[in-house]
């Protein structure tokens, strides 16, 4: 009498079977045979399906790939006969992978938020943001614009051979003047008299995929100078057009990814390669903006997992002063104190995908644009925290490239790859306050309102 049974109160609940090393933390909690209200026997098999290629075709060439600062042409279309590159653009494109009479189905059930947390948490088991980027940081964010916004005619011609790996597209906003804050971008395209080409001139810098890439969605200001964000529209541009230029950019990380300073002087641009409406980017990009910033979390609360995993499996064998690392009290409170950074961390991160699983796309920018900010800033600070501290369990191994500390070395290079793109720490945070204010403020107006409509 008077207890409620604790059946009632849970939400339906999926316990799975224990999947993988079972490492302590070395993946996330469901792995370990927990319950979970999110994920289904669907995810469990999606969970299968990318682990099995990351093992096979990504893990041994990882390192080799990292040095080459390239990756062999044909592991683009191996990833999407693998059944699993579509998911990279936070939909399964059905439509476009029609021409395809062997194209890989979609997860049992369809494709999901959670479908797609999987598959950017496995691909970052691999400790490579690099290899990470170079299969999917162009298409993620540089075909979803089409895909959105394009004409039909430009999806027909793009998407299909870029879904399956033959050919690639990258995004290019960023210039060496200006990064988050979008608005001052430089980069100019200006109609001709004829109305039929627009003429593009500029730079941008830090192009990810940009050394390969046969398509880039640029970002160019169509407006007047000063018009800001309101006169910003998106070209589709052509590696084959005159006047296209792009040079390695030699980064301290993320080297496999082919980041670019590309170079616009004078290339003719077909008014058809317009994306969308012009003068109107502006908010085209912050259409996407919120769900690369998750992908971002998603990756860094891996990269940091895996430090913690390598971290784990070292201070289990390495001996020092007589004794494992594991057996010194300073060694286990590094572990512990990155444990339930990460672990904190990942359930942000799966309550933050549940509400993108049951919010459509215009809800999910204005409702949980300030969360993703701050879980971004999260998640790339529990990294910096977790590189650190497995750079200094591993000692000197850390500070060499291959070997027993590879994926440490490069995590600890590539943190600031994850801190300052798609919206730096401080300009998250920032973002996250303010949007919080402005929500707040809007509450505060809809009482004053009712307050005085009763008052009438």
């Amino acid at each position: 009498h008077g207890h409620y049974s604790l059946t009632h109160l849970l939400m339906p609940t999926n316990q799975s079977e224990e999947f993988g090393a079972l490492v302590p933390w070395g993946d996330p909690n469901w792995y370990r045979g927990y319950s979970s209200p999110y994920y289904t026997d669907s995810h469990i098999q999606w969970r299968a399906r990318i682990r099995s290629f990351v093992d096979t075709h990504i893990m041994p060439n990882c390192h080799t790939w990292d040095e080459n600062k390239a990756m062999p042409s044909d592991v683009y279309v191996a990833a999407y006969k693998a059944g699993w590159l579509p998911g990279c653009v936070g939909m399964w494109p059905t439509k476009y992978l029609a021409e395809d009479p062997n194209a890989p189905k979609p997860p049992a059930g369809g494709f999901d938020a959670f479908h797609e947390l999987i598959l950017w948490d496995e691909l970052s088991r691999c400790g490579s943001g690099g290899v990470v980027w170079g299969f999917a940081g162009g298409i993620s964010i540089g075909l979803p614009p089409v895909l959105h916004f394009g004409s039909e005619a430009m999806k027909a011609k793009v998407a299909g051979p870029c879904l399956r790996g033959e050919k690639i597209i990258c995004l290019a906003i960023t210039e060496p003047y200006a990064g988050s804050d979008v608005g001052s971008l430089r980069a100019t395209a200006k109609l001709n008299a004829e109305g039929t080409h627009y003429v593009l001139n500029g730079e941008k810098k830090w192009i990810t995929n940009g050394m390969f890439a046969d398509y880039f969605t640029v970002a160019v200001r169509t407006g007047k100078p000063g018009s800001a964000h309101k006169g910003i529209s998106f070209l589709l541009i052509e590696r084959n057009m005159p006047g296209v230029s792009t040079r390695q950019m030699l980064c301290s990380g993320v080297w496999a990814s082919g980041t670019a300073f590309v170079t616009f002087e004078d290339v003719k641009v077909p008014v058809d390669n317009l994306i969308g409406k012009q003068d109107e980017a502006f908010k085209y990009i912050m259409y996407n903006f919120n769900h690369e910033r998750w992908s971002i979390v998603a990756q860094a609360t891996r990269s940091a997992r895996v430090c913690l995993e390598e971290s784990m499996r070292y201070a289990m064998k390495r001996r020092t002063f007589g004794k494992k690392l594991i057996e010194h009290p300073v060694i286990r409170w590094k572990l512990a104190e990155m444990a339930r950074q990460v672990e904190a961390t990942h359930a942000a991160l799966e309550h933050i995908t549940y509400q993108m699983s049951t919010m459509n796309k215009m809800e999910q920018m204005q409702r949980l644009g300030g969360d993703t900010a701050l879980l971004k800033v999260q998640s790339t600070k529990v990294f910096e925290y977790c590189a650190r501290e497995a750079a200094q369990i591993f000692g000197g191994a850390s500070y060499v490239r291959g070997g027993q500390g590879e994926k440490v070395e490069r995590c600890y290079r590539e943190v600031r790859a994850y801190a300052i793109p798609g919206g730096s720490e401080e300009v998250m945070a920032d973002l996250a306050v303010r949007e919080g204010m402005k929500n707040y403020t809007n509450h505060l107006k809809k009482l004053s309102a009712g307050s005085a409509g009763a008052k009438m």
